[in-house]
């Protein structure tokens, strides 16, 4: 090896070693500290752009969820109104079976067309009354529903729901003129009830059936949030045994570079005392 004043191969070599030394522990905290392998894309391209792609991917799965339970929600405030219609229009059918028979007499028989219409108006009024955030559910004024319940933007992350296809006013049910007034009429408004009934139950399934999907969808993507976020960490958490322990190696590699450095930087008097012996 040559010795030289001016130049301190030997030092600077380890002086290198002690700089790589120091930036891994540098590095290892950062990540101990942030608990996260990738800081900046220097650290891992490929999974820095992998981990951003997961992460809008899990962020976009619990919109789609909370969209999901959004739309349960009305469908649950829809059948609400449904359930109450289904009632009075079962009392309804009752008290046309009462007037059906002749044993009434005037007064009880006025009391029963009474019911009647207080009936027949309670359904026109839930029809109207029935919405979800100022949107009506049940008289034919909805519009078609899109609930986005996916990640992508395509037709399999979105159900349609036309709401303006349920009409439960009294009209469009075709018990509005009905009328228990006599035994004859009561016989004639059973028919129109029953086939109100019928009408009602169509869209009460197609809802139930809706209510189904967004519980499988809620369950799904409560599923697949879950299942990105562990690939999401895979990618992108730091390992807090492994990096401690680096830092810990480092520590010592560091130090005993600073021991070996200060040695190093002995060199150039070396050449002194050669130098001393010539003169």
């Amino acid at each position: 090896m040559a010795i030289s004043l001016l130049t301190n191969t030997t030092s600077m070599g380890i002086r290198n070693l002690l700089n790589k030394n120091s930036e891994e522990i540098t590095r290892s905290m950062e990540r101990v500290a942030s608990g996260r392998r990738i800081n900046r894309a220097g650290d891992d391209a490929a999974g820095m752009a992998l981990a951003s792609l997961s992460e809008g991917k899990i962020r976009s799965a619990q919109q789609a969820e909370r969209n999901a339970l959004d739309a349960l929600s009305s469908a649950q405030v829809a059948e609400g109104g449904m359930n109450e219609i289904d009632n009075l229009l079962i009392r309804m059918r009752e008290l046309a079976i009462q007037g059906a028979s002749d044993t009434l007499g005037g007064n009880e028989r006025g009391a029963l067309g009474i019911e009647m219409k207080e009936l027949i108006s309670e359904v026109d009024r839930i029809s109207h009354a029935t919405k979800y955030f100022g949107t009506t559910l049940l008289d034919g004024q909805g519009s078609e529903f899109t609930y986005q319940i996916g990640v992508e933007n395509d037709a399999p992350s979105r159900i349609t729901y036309d709401g303006g296809m349920v009409d439960l006013r009294a009209s469009s049910l075709g018990i509005s003129g009905i009328n228990v007034e006599d035994s004859g009429s009561a016989r004639d408004a059973l028919g129109a009830i029953d086939s109100a009934i019928s009408k009602v139950s169509i869209p009460r399934a197609q809802l139930g059936a809706i209510q189904t999907r967004l519980n499988s969808v809620i369950h799904t993507m409560g599923s697949y949030t879950e299942n990105m976020s562990a690939a999401l960490s895979r990618i992108r958490d730091a390992d807090l045994a492994s990096e401690t322990s680096n830092v810990v190696r480092n520590q010592i590699q560091v130090k005993a570079a600073a021991a070996v450095l200060s040695q190093a930087n002995t060199l150039p008097l070396m050449a002194l005392d050669l130098v001393k012996g010539i003169t």
